[in-house]
């Protein structure tokens, strides 16, 4: 028997049309394009960030490329800012948020022995708990809903590795990676799916300054693809798990960084 397939078929997978996603931190670099990509899909697209202004500016570009998108303040640290935001979110798009990126981070390299309490604290806060309150919230409607998703945590390949100064960092994207296979535990049954992705080097406003520094530059030079990633490089594994396409993934993590983390040195 022969098989055929049209390509309909497969790139309809990918579509996201009627789906409401909602991206942490898209005010710049990698949130931003992933607002964009997934507004391209066709999901209706809710940018959030501290910095409204920041999110305001990426949902009318969206809007003036064809998509549906809105923007409103939340800081995922605080969380009692989420419910109401997710309430605008749901006011404006008429459905629950059924696509969650918790992209939102910080970064602040401090060796061990010098490291403040603030510096610690401040990223446990926004790289882990921010994720644990978006992800509860979206999933608590979305059960009372009787409907599915997909949320998709955004890591690091410095949550496998270690690297001299991250600690706070890359404890924080370890336990991401992690608390993404719990997740995906306790929710099968439910049709939500809970997934990773940990890119390797990428250009964003938080590492640019590192990326141009002497130390960088030659960071760079050592990678396996001697250059760091381009941002459109993640769109794949950001559609591949946002769309029915990954129907049967869950608690995966792809890692995005041209092998920089399956070579020794």
């Amino acid at each position: 028997m022969t098989i055929q397939i049209k390509a309909s078929e497969v790139l309809g997978r990918f579509s996201l049309e009627g789906r409401v996603a909602l991206v942490t931190g898209s005010g710049s670099g990698i949130g931003e394009r992933m607002a964009h990509v997934l507004a391209a899909a066709g999901a209706r697209v809710a940018c959030v960030a501290r910095r409204v202004e920041r999110v305001e500016a990426v949902a009318q570009a969206i809007r003036d490329a064809g998509g549906q998108a809105m923007a409103c303040r939340m800081d995922v640290a605080d969380k009692a800012a989420i419910g109401p935001a997710l309430d605008a979110i749901e006011a404006h798009f008429g459905q629950p948020v059924d696509i969650l990126v918790n992209n939102a981070g910080l970064s602040n390299p401090t060796v061990f022995q010098q490291m403040s309490d603030e510096q610690w604290t401040s990223l446990l806060d926004v790289n882990l708990s921010g994720p644990y309150y978006a992800a509860q919230a979206v999933v608590q409607r979305l059960i009372a809903a009787g409907k599915g998703g997909s949320i998709i945590n955004i890591a690091s390949i410095l949550g496998h590795l270690a690297y001299p100064a991250f600690l706070n960092y890359g404890t924080t994207k370890g336990a991401l990676i992690h608390m993404t296979r719990y997740m995906a535990l306790d929710l099968l049954g439910h049709g939500i799916r809970v997934n990773a992705i940990a890119p390797g080097y990428f250009p964003s406003e938080m590492t640019n300054p590192f990326y141009e520094s002497e130390a960088g530059i030659k960071e760079i030079a050592n990678l396996p693809a001697k250059r760091l990633g381009r941002l459109e490089e993640l769109d794949g594994p950001l559609l591949l798990l946002a769309s029915d396409a990954s129907s049967y993934m869950n608690g995966s993590v792809l890692t995005v960084d041209y092998g920089h983390s399956v070579r020794l040195s």
